[in-house]
């Protein structure tokens, strides 16, 4: 059942094809040809019979509107719907001075690179954390038919799936990680947005739109809980240096306590080599620079 819907659906699509038209510079020859006959009855008319005048220019203004209605002119990168009635015909993008058929309707589509940034809007992220996004998107039409009538309006289109793509990939990963062990939004911007592109290419192709860039122009907290996560930022990054710090203190004290036994230096009880530790780790984790002391008596004084 389902592969008959898919079917029925893929038939109603509708693709793109060339259209039958004809350059326009020959028919504007004709143009100018039937101008030069209009001229010429007007001239004959004391010398020809009136019928004859009337049918001469009648046939002349005939041809003249006949040819003028279906010149159009295509630019770079534009294309052109042909309709009859209603009914696809095709697309002519031959650039140039183009001609059809009178009654053929025409509708101009570009094909040049859009560039769009959406709105801000607020999405909770893969922890529920609300978030602020913002994307910058570069898409174009490649199938005019699809972009003409598979959808109403494709450019309001683009707008809408450009946001539910945002709001898919924001709640598919966490704003931050600090300790870098999960892909996040603001940690990894070139995977997060090629996962955004091939998001917005899926939904996109049903309107015949290609997306050739994109990401994100703007990814912060939601102003509800920026301070609270800004504190929380700066709690694990103070955690973490005194963690390093201490990691380092540690080993620097060992090799101190190391060198000073293989030296025959000093000889310490357990109590003054505990002592001498947390002499050295005060000084070495300390916030400020330590006053030095000068023991003028003996070793254990």
């Amino acid at each position: 059942m389902t592969d008959d819907r898919s079917a029925t659906h893929a038939l109603r699509q509708s693709r793109e094809h060339a259209a039958t038209t004809s350059s326009g510079y020959g028919m504007l020859l004709i143009l100018l040809l039937s101008i030069v006959a209009g001229v010429a009855a007007i001239t004959q008319i004391d010398r020809m019979a009136d019928l004859v005048i009337v049918l001469w220019l009648a046939s002349a203004i005939f041809v003249f509107l006949f040819v003028s209605c279906g010149f159009y002119l295509l630019q770079p990168n534009q294309a052109a719907v042909i309709t009859l009635f209603g009914d696809y015909k095709g697309t002519d993008r031959t650039t140039g001075l183009r001609w059809t058929w009178p009654w053929m309707m025409k509708k101009k589509v570009s094909a040049r690179a859009n560039n769009i940034i959406s709105e801000r809007i607020k999405v909770n992220d893969l922890r529920g954390n609300p978030i602020e996004m913002a994307a910058q998107v570069v898409w174009r039409v490649t199938d005019t038919a699809q972009a003409l009538f598979d959808v109403d309006d494709y450019k309001a289109f683009v707008n809408v799936q450009i946001e539910a793509a945002v709001r898919t990939i924001g709640s598919r990963y966490p704003y931050d990680d600090f300790e870098h062990q999960e892909v996040t939004l603001r940690g990894n911007h070139d995977q997060v947005g090629s996962e955004l592109r091939a998001e917005l290419i899926a939904r996109l192709t049903v309107a015949g739109i290609t997306v050739d860039e994109c990401g994100f122009t703007h990814l912060a907290y939601a102003q509800e809980i920026a301070g609270a996560m800004l504190r929380r930022q700066q709690a694990q990054a103070v955690v973490a240096a005194r963690q390093t710090l201490v990691e380092g203190a540690v080993g620097m004290v060992e090799m101190a306590l190391d060198q000073l036994s293989a030296k025959n230096v000093v000889e310490l009880d357990d109590e003054r080599r505990a002592a001498m530790v947390s002499n050295l780790m005060v000084v070495l984790c300390g916030e400020r620079d330590t006053q030095p002391i000068v023991n003028a008596g003996s070793l254990y004084q």
